[in-house]
């Protein structure tokens, strides 16, 4: 065999043109003369050099990789080489690309006097999140085309081999291929135990907590052709299962690349061994890996007889090979020959049953071990407790940074960016070596007690900046799991309820809200009978995490209350008080209103802002729900101000959203879509389905009432995929809007099961969409049921005091009465609608009364209102839908009078209402608002109470009555209730 070595010049450059072998040149400009043609690359560096006089090592590699970025005739020039060439030649920067090796981007350009126009072939022509790589790929061209074969007829493969076999890496490099059209997505499980999770937060999926992470990413990529990258499966083999059988069953263009010690054992998959690299190819990643440790490392005659012999001994597995070459930097190649033979000999006879390689690596692991001094094998096999990385604080502070910069150097701890990790084959060995000592629990010990005090040393930061707390303990998500585990099995599980409460505001983040329950139920009931703040702290956690994961479920708010209120603790009391208050705001919105006053009042002698400002949001929302949109607004524009500036991403949107709300019933289009589209972004670091979605809904409300449809099923589309996998989910609003977009599009049957969906008994949401629900059955010609509908919407809306649903239940009841009976239920909707601000509504009123007009052969005053409220729906940007357009143009109306402001049309209708024929007394003369004051006064309510329910004032009620009772010839109470029993039903 010829041993490679390094050219002495080490400043050549290497020409790869077309299919013939690299060549080597002293010059660039030697190489460009030697062109026929392209497509070729020219590349410059250190190049290794057979004793054949084959070029070989990175640089000939990355030329190749360079020269596949080539098309058509093209010539492409390194940034290296382009440096060398100065000016000389015409050169055109194609801007940084990444090759096929996964190592760091290299800027392109291209020869000659215009470039091709057509992109380059790299990796950046489709989605893919895959790791930089921070060494170079050796060997292994046949195996990387065996896996890409398999992948392109089977849809699982799994590289299965012992731990440091280079299964990470060999994958890394199958996936860096751009056939696949949708993405490659990488998926790191080193250090995770929830493998779903872990794939719906790498794709950016939002979790549904009913489908749960497995259905919801499957959802997500059922008609994708992605390749899904599952590293490190061996320790959560169930979960990387669940999630591949997921994917096999429902994604017919997704494949799954796992990497494992062990096999998934699900059906279809194909297990690929990886073998070891061929003694030559391990031989060049040993001479390459040493050059890092010993720059120009070259191989002599004794040298190389001692890498081949390390390099068969070590089986050719990558891992055990670099371990062996990070030595370089101490010893000779024959000391690390013959350092590794005792512990061969001993590991040979090791486990019974255990493979023969993993024995080889346990071997070379062991013996890298050794060579440790006493101090810093005791900082190693410490570090086996952390989970999914640390920091140097965390491992010991300055104290240990010698020893683990020694580590880092043996290549048994990895640095990445400020942060330190042990690969899981070299955790578990050190967790061995870590029992071994009788260490285990001092060292769990240890490291709760370290994230214990980070934990409560940026909770504080909780009130102040909860993205900067968000940046500073999620990273940390792992350990914290990790020493909650611990410290709640403890026999004093104090620390753990400690953790517990300091970090529940953890889960509200990426869907986590089940697992953050779970631990802080453990926590409460670890002490079920505490009566102390810290049992309070865990009770309000619950309340808090559960607000986006069981939003009916305000039971622990209520003994968060109680238990602070008997304790004093007002902080905790006012934030007990909002989340009850938040309970009550889908059942009583009274007392929810009430609550929010108490809440407000304790926060503010609390000092308590982020209390404070909860409680303001939730009586904004009220009011909103109500339509009382001038006394919401400053509620909810001074509570956005404080939310959004301490990072409050989770109330902060629902602030926006609801703003856009009130922006859009005003119809105020541009100001809906710039609060919705705020509020999007606002939710989206967040990972939770429930807000961002909630705010996606709104974002597809605004496109909906601006007339696309179209937008608004796409802003929709990845929520509703996971809504069709999970089944029945809550997401205020959500239905409500997926109907109002099949409306529009004429999919009325849809439409229908759409607003069945939204509402929810015992809820104020029984009376949302019911209206709508009316309008459907009309027109879908089933009058009977659209009247039932209609007459249960009044009722609700009414108890509920809700003017906009109420004036859209009156409104689709005059499309089903008679003229008479028609005008006075649209006017009384109309008056609603304007007298509360709903521009949005009222254009609704125009139409119906420019239909009635034209039916009560008032052809040219409906002709002047149509002609009005067209011209306003222009200006606002708020089209009529395809069907309603057709009905209004089917009545044929013209007129040659110039449109009308919508005030002023408004005023027009009402003067033009004209007579009702109506006789003037008796039963029968009383309006339709007449006779619902009527009801309410026979009921027993006073006038404050009637003015609440039908939204007018107390003075307006008395001149109702006085009006009821100058028609009926009565002069109080007693006797309007006596009336009332014998007319009334």
């Amino acid at each position: 065999m010829t041993e490679p070595k390094l050219l002495p010049a080490g400043t050549v450059t290497i020409l790869c043109a077309g299919d013939a072998p690299p060549a080597v040149f002293a010059t660039p400009g030697e190489a460009l003369a030697a062109l026929s043609g392209g497509p070729a690359a020219v590349h410059t560096g250190d190049v290794l050099i057979d004793d054949d006089g084959t070029p070989a090592g990175p640089v000939v590699r990355r030329c190749r990789q360079l020269r596949a970025l080539a098309g058509g005739s093209r010539v492409l020039v390194s940034a290296r080489t382009a440096a060398g060439l100065r000016d000389a030649v015409p050169l055109h920067d194609l801007g940084v690309h990444r090759l096929a090796d996964l190592t760091a981007p290299e800027r392109v350009f291209e020869l000659g006097d215009a470039p091709d126009p057509r992109p380059l072939r790299s990796l950046d022509t489709i989605p893919n999140n895959l790791p930089v790589q921070l060494t170079g790929f050796v060997g292994r061209d046949a195996e990387v085309d065996g896996v890409r074969r398999l992948l392109a007829g089977t849809r699982l493969v799994t590289l299965a081999g012992p731990g440091g076999s280079g299964k990470t890496r060999l994958a890394a490099q199958v996936a860096a291929d751009p056939g696949r059209p949708d993405g490659v997505w990488w998926v790191e499980l080193d250090a995770v135990t929830d493998v779903a999770g872990q794939v719906a937060a790498t794709l950016g999926v939002p979790v549904e907590p009913r489908a749960g992470a497995a259905r919801s990413v499957a959802t997500e990529l059922r008609d994708r052709r992605v390749l899904l990258c599952l590293d490190n499966c061996e320790h959560v083999l169930d979960g990387a299962a669940e999630v591949a059988v997921e994917l096999l069953r429902s994604c017919p263009e997704v494949a799954v690349l796992a990497t494992s010690r062990e096999p998934l054992g699900v059906p279809g998959e194909t297990v690929w061994r990886v073998p070891p690299l061929a003694v030559e190819e391990a031989v060049a990643l040993f001479v390459e890996r040493a050059g890092a440790v010993r720059p120009r490392f070259t191989l002599d005659a004794s040298s190389a007889a001692a890498v081949r012999s390390i390099c068969t001994r070590l089986d050719g597995i990558p891992l055990a090979v670099e371990l062996a070459a990070a030595w370089l930097g101490t010893l000779t190649p024959a000391q690390i020959d013959a350092g590794l033979d005792d512990r061969f000999a001993l590991l040979t006879r090791g486990p019974r049953g255990a493979p023969a390689r993993q024995r080889t690596l346990e071997g070379s692991i062991a013996w890298s071990h050794d060579q440790l001094d006493a101090g810093d094998r005791a900082v190693f096999r410490r570090l086996a407790v952390f989970a999914g990385g640390f920091t140097l604080d965390a491992a010991g502070g300055p104290a240990v940074l010698p020893a683990l910069g020694r580590l880092v150097d043996k290549s048994l701890v990895l640095a990445e960016d400020g942060r330190y990790r042990l690969l899981e084959t070299l955790r578990e060995y050190a967790a061995a070596r870590l029992a071994e000592a009788g260490e285990t629990a001092a060292a769990r010990d240890r490291h709760l007690d370290h994230y214990l005090a980070l934990a409560e040393a940026a909770e504080p930061g909780l009130d102040r900046d909860k993205d900067a707390w968000r940046a500073r303990v999620e990273p940390e998500r792992d350990n914290l799991r990790a020493a909650l585990e611990w410290g709640l099995a403890q026999e004093d599980p104090d620390r753990g309820r400690r953790l517990a409460a300091a970090v529940a505001w953890l889960w509200n983040l990426h869907g986590r809200g089940h697992e953050g329950l779970a631990y802080l139920k453990r926590a409460v009931a670890r002490c079920p009978d505490d009566r102390t703040p810290l049992q309070a702290r865990l009770l309000t956690g619950m309340g808090l995490v559960a607000d986006t994961t069981a939003p009916f479920d305000v039971e622990a708010a209520r003994q968060g209350l109680d238990l602070a209120t008997e304790l004093g603790e007002a902080s905790l009391r006012a934030r007990c008080l909002s989340l009850t208050a938040l309970g009550h705001l889908y059942t009583d919105l009274d007392t929810a209103w009430d609550v929010t006053f108490d809440a407000e009042k304790v926060a503010e002698d609390a000092g308590d802002a982020f209390a404070r400002d909860s409680a303001l949001m939730l009586r904004g929302i009220v009011r909103f729900a109500r339509d009382r949109h001038d006394e919401a607004a400053p509620l909810l524009a001074e509570a956005a101000e404080g939310l959004l500036r301490r990072g409050d991403r989770g109330l902060a949107s629902t602030v926006l959203s609801v703003r856009s709300g009130m922006a859009l019933a005003a119809a105020d289009l541009p100001r809906a879509r710039e609060l919705a589209e705020q509020a999007v972004d606002v939710a989206a670091p967040l990972g939770d389905f429930h807000r961002v979605n909630t705010t996606l809904c709104r974002l597809a409300q605004v496109h909906c009432v601006a007339g696309d449809a179209d937008a608004g099923f796409r802003v929709m589309a990845p929520f509703l995929r996971l809504v069709e996998a999970a089944g029945d989910v809550f997401v205020p609003g959500m239905a409500r809007v997926l109907g109002e977009l099949h409306r529009r599009r004429g999919e009325f049957e849809a439409a229908l099961r759409w607003f069945e969906r939204e509402a929810v008994p015992g809820t104020y949401m029984a009376a949302q969409g019911l209206a709508e629900r009316g309008a459907l059955l009309r027109a879908l010609g089933r009058p009977e049921e659209a009247a039932e509908v209609l007459a249960t919407a009044v009722d609700l809306t009414r108890r509920w005091c809700l003017p906009s649903p109420l004036a859209d239940a009156l409104d689709q009841q005059g499309y089903l009465a008679e003229p008479e009976q028609a005008a006075d239920l649209h006017h009384e909707a109309l008056c609603l609608r304007a007298g509360h601000g709903l521009r949005l509504g009222v254009l609704a009123s125009l139409d119906a009364l420019t239909a009635l007009l034209a039916r009560s052969g008032r052809e040219a005053d409906a002709a002047h209102v149509l002609v009005s409220a067209s011209q306003a729906r222009r200006e606002l940007g708020v089209p009529r839908n395809p069907f309603e357009q057709a009905e209004l143009d089917a009545l044929g109306l013209v007129t040659a009078e110039p449109p009308m402001g919508l005030d002023d049309v408004v005023a027009f209708v009402r003067r033009t209402r004209g007579s009702r024929g109506r006789p003037s007394s008796g039963w029968g003369s009383l309006t339709p608002t007449e006779l619902e004051v009527v009801k309410l006064a026979a009921g027993g309510c006073t006038n404050p109470e009637i003015g609440t329910r039908l939204f007018m004032s107390r003075g307006t009620v008395k001149t109702h009555l006085a009006h009821v009772y100058a028609k009926l010839g009565i002069a109080n109470r007693t006797e309007l209730a006596t009336l009332a029993a014998a007319h009334l039903p």
